[in-house]
């Protein structure tokens, strides 16, 4: 019987570290774009970290603790098809599932842009 047991206890655990998914971040680089405002804005000088973003199949992922952001997800032409603001408070973002193919994600904080790509 106590065979039995962990022979079952160690099928189960095998089964759920193989169907366990590993999640990775979104390769986000950063820019600043061009703006309006006189010397002297408001932005430090040093580049800021990318956040932290993961993708699930249409669900993008963020950190408990990130500023607000506007989503921008634009196709291969570099058209606007999905736009979005993503609140502090925010951890989940679902994209729509009408979405299908390579798009660029923009992630807009004041000046600063963060750049990656994902697939859906």
């Amino acid at each position: 019987m106590k065979k039995l047991l962990l022979f079952l206890f160690g099928a189960f655990m095998l089964s759920t570290s193989v169907s366990a998914k590993v999640l990775v971040p979104l390769a986000l680089t950063v820019i600043i774009e061009e703006d309006d405002r006189p010397v002297g804005h408001d932005y430090p000088k040093s580049p800021t970290d990318p956040p932290t973003v993961y993708i699930e199949d249409y669900t993008l992922m963020f950190e408990n603790y990130h500023p607000e952001y506007i989503l921008n997800i634009k196709d291969e032409d570099g058209i606007v098809v999905y736009s979005t603001v993503v609140n502090s408070t925010q951890t989940q973002v679902v994209l729509p599932s009408t979405l299908s193919g390579n798009y660029e994600i923009r992630l807009v904080l004041g000046s600063w842009v963060f750049i990656g790509w994902i697939t859906l």
